[in-house]
């Protein structure tokens, strides 16, 4: 829980004053956030519907942090050091693991505000006047250009978001009603290496650093060393502790970082293929008294269509998380019914408000036949407080249903039945 990822910058070359002749390398070590959600306590900020969720759901919205933060931080620690000039390349080093397109979505070394671009629409003063936008990251090439129009209160909100064959061309078109709230929509970024290499190159600029290469374009990955024996660490940014990304991963259903621990898992045993931690992680649960037989998975988020866990081996691992010196640390990182994460807006005003710590989740697909959604699984499972320091596991879920129609509000009233079930096993008398 403990673990922090530290990200350095080696000048690779030699060094006269304050000119590198040679290149800046930024090796990538699969830290989620970089920096980006990094409040100045240190804590990981997250809302309780993560802007990841925001082309699926209404309401998503953005943390008050830069998502650059990390990336800042790192060209500043450049100048520090006496480089002034860099008569080379910025690589960004990504051989700590393969992608594996399998893990959708699919995890990067370097990952910069999710691999997104989030794209923000406010409504204009009135009926027929442009709605306003703003988008970040702000890196090189990417430029986003929006033709939204403002309609009457009351009338459809119908944003659509579009990109070139490489991501970098965005366009927003569309209407938003006059006096809604902002609505966040997002676009992927298409190659994370050499956006991140972009986005060093330009935190260089700000901090006072010339970087003779050009500031777009791939990730020259031919440049890089074997390893970086003799090379000086110029820059390094350190993360929270990992606990803080269980959090985030736990609290929001943060399918990226959940892929992401496969991945690490993987690196931890030595490989570079993603695929090698799924092992390392069947190994944990023989350790913790989970019945393997009872669990299928693909990925780590539990979204392939290969993913199952009975409700009993749900129950064991809760069970062995319980036993345990973290067991109060595990259940804090669960959504809290009616507080926060997943969970928030559910059971507000109950008894059991406060009570359940519990992560959510679905396996749902489009019914294009029949025109709604597909509910393969939605579930939920955690810890109902039972006073006293006691805290019982437990499941509910629903398989096999279907929604009315393709409004995701259908998808959502599920999510709230089952919030109410749990809110109704923690005010039963004597525990369910």
């Amino acid at each position: 829980t403990g673990h922090r990822f530290v990200t350095p910058v080696y000048a690779v070359g030699k060094r006269s004053a304050g000119t590198l002749t040679g290149d800046l390398v930024l090796v990538a070590q699969g830290d989620l956030t970089l920096g980006g959600r990094t409040r100045p306590d240190g804590t990981v900020a997250y809302t309780d519907l993560d802007h990841t969720y925001a082309n699926d759901f209404p309401g998503a919205t953005l943390t008050p942090e830069n998502p650059l933060a990390g990336i800042d931080q790192l060209a500043r620690q450049v100048r520090e050091s006496g480089i002034t000039r860099v008569d080379g390349e910025v690589v960004v080093d990504g051989r700590l693991f393969a992608a594996d397109p399998v893990l959708d979505p699919t995890p990067t070394p370097l990952i910069v505000n999710d691999n997104l671009i989030d794209l923000l629409t406010t409504p204009g003063d009135r009926a027929g006047a442009g709605a306003r936008l703003d988008w970040r990251p702000k890196v090189a090439p990417y430029e986003v250009t929006s033709t939204v129009r403002t309609v009457a209160a009351g009338k459809p909100t119908a944003v659509t978001v579009t990109a070139d064959e490489g991501g970098t061309r965005i366009r927003l078109s569309g209407t938003i009603a006059a006096g809604s709230a902002p609505l966040l929509r997002t676009s992927p970024v298409t190659d994370p290496a050499a956006f991140g290499r972009t986005a060093l190159i330009e935190a260089l600029g700000r901090a006072g650093v010339e970087v003779r290469a050009a500031a777009t374009g791939a990730n020259p990955v031919g440049r890089l060393p074997h390893d970086y024996r003799g090379d000086p660490r110029v820059a390094a940014y350190t993360s929270p502790p990992y606990e803080q990304y269980a959090k985030l991963i736990l609290k929001v259903s943060h399918n990226l970082g959940a892929n992401l621990g496969i991945c690490l898992m993987a690196v931890a045993a030595g490989s570079r293929q993603c695929a090698d931690g799924f092992p390392v992680l069947a190994g944990f649960l023989g350790r913790a008294g989970v019945d393997r037989g009872q669990v299928e998975l693909m990925d780590g988020r539990g979204g392939n269509p290969a993913d199952r866990a009975t409700p009993q081996a749900l129950v064991q691992m809760l069970a062995y998380w319980q036993r345990g010196p973290d067991a109060r640390l595990f259940r804090e990182t669960l959504p809290v019914l009616g507080v926060d994460g997943l969970l928030a807006d559910n059971c507000r005003s109950c008894p059991a408000r406060g009570k359940v710590f519990a992560k959510t989740g679905a396996a749902v697909g489009g019914d294009s036949l029949n025109g709604r959604f597909a509910v393969g699984a939605i579930t939920i499972a955690g810890y109902l407080d039972r006073g006293g320091g006691r805290f019982d596991p437990f499941y509910a879920g629903v398989n096999g249903a279907s929604t009315a129609n393709t409004d995701p509000a259908g998808i959502l009233s599920i999510g709230n039945d089952l919030a109410l079930v749990a809110a109704a096993l923690q005010e039963a008398p004597g525990g369910p």
